[in-house]
């Protein structure tokens, strides 16, 4: 059964930090394409950023390029969000999804940036 459960989130005020974690079983993690996608309260999804299986590259949304690192460690099954300049704007549910067609998705985590 394929399970991907999200971690890391909570509250940071504006220029902050977070670590967003995605810890993956049931698949050969290291075989897929994986994102994350976000969704702020009362809108709808946006997809943020996507990692490759192979070399590892890496694409970003405009919005949080330059902020925001994908990562993924295939040894631990395991993808990571490095958040920076966090803005109120980036409050939303992260989740992590795997493979081109995404899936899969996990339940989220809530990142909320406030002062």
């Amino acid at each position: 059964e394929v399970q991907l459960v999200e971690s890391g989130g909570g509250l940071v005020q504006p220029g902050g930090s977070l670590r967003l974690s995605c810890a993956a079983s049931g698949f050969t993690f290291s075989s897929y394409v994986m994102s994350w996608v976000r969704q702020a309260p009362g809108k709808g999804l946006e997809w943020v950023s996507a990692i490759d299986a192979g070399v590892g590259s890496t694409s970003y949304a405009d919005s949080v390029k330059g902020r925001f690192t994908i990562s993924r460690d295939n040894a631990k099954d395991t993808l990571y969000l490095q958040m920076n300049s966090l803005k109120p704007e980036d409050t939303a549910v992260y989740y992590c999804a795997k493979g081109y067609n995404m899936d899969y998705w996990g339940k989220g985590t809530l990142v909320t940036v406030s002062s």
